[in-house]
């Protein structure tokens, strides 16, 4: 099978997930700047969970570049990831409208760790489909931030009972890591092209 329709259809999907991201976000009552104080939280929320799907988004891209034809594990593996990336306009809002709080910080971590376990899961299926020597399995390696982001995870997701400011700093941290996109399969395919 192609790997068209699933890039249209993972596409539509984070699409649509990011609208209903922000149509979650209510517009202030008042003219003021001082309006804008208690929207902080679900704006900041946002923002960090945007920055996620965009990351997600982008490794994805360029993880599909190496994939030829799709195979039945990769399209339910890729429906696996999609699923915890869905989750995320219910957790950004939980987050949000409630500031932060033990609980929401918690599951906003566990639906992270989820997505990263998908999204491995994916790549593995991806590796299996094309074999170990594959552009993907080459241009993966030993996959350290990979490996360390659901370790930061689950410390996160521990620390937000306790602390929830650690828990949205390791989030951010784990953000900023992978903001930079993965340069990993970009060589890859340029050393195909030479």
């Amino acid at each position: 099978m192609s790997k068209h329709r699933l890039e249209t259809f993972s596409d539509g999907v984070l699409a649509i997930v990011i609208t209903i991201m922000v149509l979650e976000m209510k517009v202030p009552h008042g003219a003021s700047l001082y309006a804008l104080k208690p929207v902080l939280p679900v704006f900041l929320s946002y923002v960090l969970s945007f920055a996620y799907l965009a990351i997600y988004w982008n490794n994805h891209h360029h993880m599909l570049h190496t994939v030829q034809n799709v195979t039945g594990p990769v399209l339910w593996a890729n429906l696996h990831l999609l699923f915890w990336l869905s989750l995320f306009p219910f957790t950004t809002g939980w987050v949000g409208e409630n500031h932060f709080a033990p609980a929401p910080m918690a599951l906003y971590g566990a639906v992270l760790l989820m997505a990263a376990i998908a999204y491995f899961i994916l790549q593995t299926a991806i590796i299996k489909s094309q074999g170990t020597g594959s552009l993907l399995a080459r241009a993966i390696g030993k996959d350290v931030k990979g490996k360390i982001s659901p370790v930061l995870y689950a410390v996160a997701i521990l620390a937000a009972f306790f602390q929830p400011w650690i828990a949205g700093g390791i989030y951010v941290l784990v953000a900023l890591m992978w903001l930079v996109p993965d340069r990993r399969i970009e060589r890859a395919l340029g050393e195909i092209e030479k």
